[in-house]
């Protein structure tokens, strides 16, 4: 079977409604995305970080009992996990703050067996931050070369619009070893100040990534490919109670259309038909309506069933 291997940071989100917390629940953006392809049946990994504390073994026991391997996650001993704080609007979009505690963060990297076709997911500013960028480089060359499609969620927020300049380099290495890039309309401003699917592709994605996946919140989801083939698909209507897993749970949708439909990443560099792109955004946008349904960052136990019956077809 083909696994799914993300890297990225683990987080315990504390939400809050009207000032008030409502829910505590492990996350992260890769982190989020993984628990719902394990529990949708699929073989996954996590490579990431915590604390030796309460809050780091509740995140390491949460990916176990989710079917997501967890022996890559490096445990610091003098460090506390990170917690966020996200704080929900009248649209229940969220609002962060972000509280780490990580002195060391050097990430002391075990290389999981990587065989043609796996799907690597990174993104965030993990991807990028300058501190572990030898690690998290080393781990996406290593997995190119090893055939791997790997799948990049740029996920760069508004918090560190002053660290663009700093990181770009890192950001353009990233797009270069992508097979599919993913990001929203506020990424592309925060990061190019452009904000438009077409311009952003043209301007600063196509060059190295031609597989261009743009998304705009309420608004339709469009993409780019090879061959020049571009398409919008509109939002599936859904009575939306957080937003929080939204981005994380389209990407765990899309990858799990990618192995459901049996793509490889000869196909994703010849140009997949307009069909396949189709029925890949349709998965993506199934898993991420489903988790807007409740604060949780990932699909529910219902609709994972669901998924692990159609997987195994």
């Amino acid at each position: 079977m083909r696994k799914v291997i993300g890297i990225g940071e683990t987080i315990l989100d504390i939400i809050f409604k009207n000032d008030t917390p409502i829910g505590a629940v492990p996350g992260g953006s890769m982190f989020n995305g993984l628990i719902s392809l394990g529990r949708a049946g699929l073989d996954t990994a996590f490579i990431s970080e915590t604390g030796n504390d309460r809050v780091g073994k509740t995140i390491i026991k949460f990916l176990e009992d989710n079917h997501v391997d967890a022996s890559n996650i490096c445990v610091y001993p003098e460090s506390k996990s990170p917690i966020s704080l996200a704080f929900l609007n009248e649209q229940n979009d969220a609002e962060y703050i972000f509280y780490k505690d990580h002195p060391h963060d050097k990430i002391d990297l075990v290389l999981p067996e990587i065989q043609p076709d796996d799907i690597v997911m990174y993104g965030s500013f993990y991807a990028v931050n300058p501190v572990i960028r030898p690690q998290v480089y080393s781990f996406l060359e290593y997995a190119h070369q090893r055939g791997a499609i790997l799948y990049y969620d740029v996920n760069f927020r508004s918090s560190h619009l002053n660290e663009v300049m700093k990181v770009r380099p890192n950001i353009l290495e990233n797009l270069e070893f992508a097979d599919i890039v993913r990001g929203s309309k506020e990424d592309f401003e925060v990061m190019f100040k452009k904000q438009d699917a077409d311009s952003v592709y043209r301007a600063e994605i196509s060059f190295y990534c031609k597989n261009f996946v743009y998304t705009q919140g309420a608004k339709p989801v469009e993409i780019r490919s090879v061959g020049g083939l571009g398409k919008q698909y509109p939002v599936l209507q859904t009575e939306t109670v957080s937003t929080i897993g939204a981005g994380d749970n389209f990407n765990a949708g899309f990858v799990y259309g990618l192995i459901k439909y049996g793509i490889t990443r000869e196909m994703l560099e010849a140009g997949l038909s307009e069909q396949q792109w189709d029925q890949i955004v349709e998965q993506a946008q199934q898993f991420s309506a489903n988790v807007c349904k409740s604060i949780h960052n990932s699909i529910d136990m219902e609709f994972a069933d669901q998924k692990r019956r159609e997987f195994l077809g």
